[in-house]
Order: C-alpha cells, then sequence, then structure tokens
C-alpha cells in the first residue's frame, strides 16, 4: 500500500518537475522520515514547482514566503493584533501555519528572522507574546538558498543548518529534459493537473510505520563509525552532530521503506550520508586553501570506513 501511494506520489510530481526523479525520491524520504529539506541551487531550476507539486500529490496545505533583508519574524510565526470589539489581543497566523512551507533565499534575511524558524522546524510550533501555538501536523519546511557569495547572501548558523535533514541541489535539467519542459509548456497552470494521492493522515502513519522497519547493531555501528569518522577528519573542525546521526538513522529507514524492505542495509546508508551529513561539517581554513570540500571528505571516508556483512 505504502509503496503504491509513493509512486502515485511521484508520478503526479513528475506532471510539473521533470527530469530528476532522484531529487522526487529524496524529497518524499525525507518528508516520510520527518524531516526539513534545504535546497542550493540556482534561481530558475524548479524549486518552487517542486515543492507546490509536493503539497499537491500529497493533499496537504502550502505556504510560500519570500526572504528578503526587511522580512520580519512575525511574518513567520505571525503576531497578536487588538481587537477593539472585544478588547483582546487576537493571533493572525504567519507564514508557517500550514504543512508545507516553502522559504525562498533563507540566506537573504536577517538572523533574527532566519532564528525564528528554529522553534517552528524544531518543535513545530510557534510562540508570540508568551502564548504556543501549535502548527498543522505534519510540518515539513522546504526552504532554498542560493549559493553563498551570492550578491546580498550571508551564511546560514551551524544552528540553523543542523536542523535540515538534507541539503539537495537540483541541478540544470538534461538537454532531453530540457526539451521535455519546453514541448509540455510547464508553469504553475499545469498544477492542476497534479491530483491528491494521500493526505496528512496517511503521511503520519507512514511516520509512525518507520519505527517498525529493522536495523541491525552491525547498521547503527556502521553508521555511528561513519558519523564519527568525520570528527576526527584532519580537515573537518566541526563533525556531525548527535542530531545529524539520528536524522541519518530516521532517513536510512524510509528508504528501505521506499525500495520495498522492513530492514535497513548499508546500501540504504551509503545513497544517502552525503545528503545528510554534508551541511553539517564546518570545514577547517586549510581544507578551503586546498579546495576540498564537505564532499570530498564524506566521500572518503565511504570508501575507508568497511561496510558490514548482510548475514542470511
Amino acid at each position: 500500500m505504502i509503496i503504491e501511494q509513493s509512486e502515485q506520489v511521484m508520478r503526479e510530481v513528475k506532471k510539473v518537475f521533470i527530469g530528476k526523479d532522484e531529487i522526487i525520491e529524496k524529497v518524499l524520504m525525507t518528508i516520510y522520515a520527518g524531516g526539513h529539506i534545504l535546497l542550493e541551487d540556482a534561481p530558475g531550476v524548479g524549486k518552487t514547482s517542486l515543492a507546490l507539486g509536493f503539497s499537491r500529490a500529497l493533499g496537504i496545505s502550502y505556504k510560500r514566503i519570500q526572504f528578503t533583508p526587511d522580512t520580519m519574524p512575525s511574518d513567520i510565526t505571525g503576531f497578536s493584533i487588538y481587537n477593539k470589539n472585544t478588547g483582546d489581543l487576537e493571533y493572525k497566523p504567519g507564514a508557517a501555519n500550514c504543512h508545507l512551507l516553502l522559504g525562498d533565499e533563507i540566506n537573504r534575511t536577517s538572523p533574527k528572522t532566519q532564528s525564528a524558524l528554529l522553534e517552528v522546524m524544531e518543535e513545530g510550533s510557534v510562540t508570540v507574546d508568551g502564548i504556543t501555538h501549535v502548527l498543522p501536523n505534519p510540518f515539513i519546511c522546504i526552504a532554498t538558498q542560493n549559493h553563498y557569495g551570492s550578491v546580498g547572501t550571508q551564511a546560514l548558523p551551524e544552528s540553523q543548518l543542523d536542523r535540515f535533514m538534507v541539503r539537495l541541489s537540483i541541478g540544470y535539467p538534461g538537454r532531453d529534459s530540457q526539451v521535455e519542459i519546453l514541448k509540455k509548456r510547464r508553469g504553475i497552470g499545469d498544477m492542476d493537473k497534479v491530483q491528491a494521492k494521500m493526505n496528512e493522515d496517511d503521511i503520519k502513519e507512514i511516520q509512525g510505520y518507520l519505527y517498525s522497519i529493522t536495523i541491525t547493531d552491525e547498521i547503527f555501528y556502521y553508521i555511528t563509525d561513519l558519523c564519527e569518522a568525520t570528527r576526527h577528519s584532519q580537515m573537518v573542525e566541526l563533525g556531525v552532530s548527535p542530531r545529524g546521526v539520528q536524522a541519518l538513522t530516521q532517513l536510512v529507514r524510509a528508504r528501505a521503506v521506499l525500495k520495498e524492505r522492513d530492514y535497513v542495509i548499508p546500501e540504504d546508508v551509503q545513497a544517502v550520508f552525503i545528503d545528510v551529513c554534508a551541511h553539517r561539517l564546518v570545514m577547517k581554513p586549510q581544507a578551503k586553501i586546498e579546495g576540498i570540500t564537505a564532499v570530498d571528505v564524506l566521500t572518503n571516508i565511504l570508501k575507508e570506513v568497511k561496510a558490514p556483512l548482510l548475514r542470511g
């Protein structure tokens, strides 16, 4: 049932997001794992279409906020306004009051506004004037950022990056995909073709089901050894945090489900290790001078740390 529904959802998203099947699958995995997604890419590669396509196919509510230097924290969390008829403060929800929030160009706004996302992403709630308001469940944030160094951008703090389960890069479409996009005249108008194949209850049920996926001790130690290796690398200042280890563990469960298994294998870990861990590493200045990236370090770790052999 889960596989059939998942394939239907991905099929619907492909109607408006063409040529990047692997990205669609990884986004769906992350949603099942209860995580948030950071898309680092150039403008115009389809990030908005991807997020809106998923909201339609999953049958959940969707909002988009364009981050600018003058975006306020209250734009995300909402605010209280005096109602002269009742004499009370009335809460007006912000952009986060939805199931799927697309935060566009998050690294163009102020650190104060960026930090307003922290409670939202971690707790699934917002606090305004001392009152906590619970957000719809599930809550998924898909944030986009331009490459650091672009005009008007500033690096996200490590505490914020750590709350994204994965960082993905869509990239430009291939030659054939580009032609297909031109033929189909893909646009926001095409969203009407995307039909809901799930609802919020289905997503919550799958998120709960993940905990029944079997992970052997050998796989747990393999995950731990990989993440531990990032902390001892000579080129890394800060390695993968315990939160990152938990995120990796949850995402490999989701991958196993999409691959029609009720148990995790080393290939699941290897397939998502870089996506989960690359944005969490803080590289030493020496690495930047030598042109060594986080992806380079993680690729070497995957080669050096021996994967467990499956029995039976």
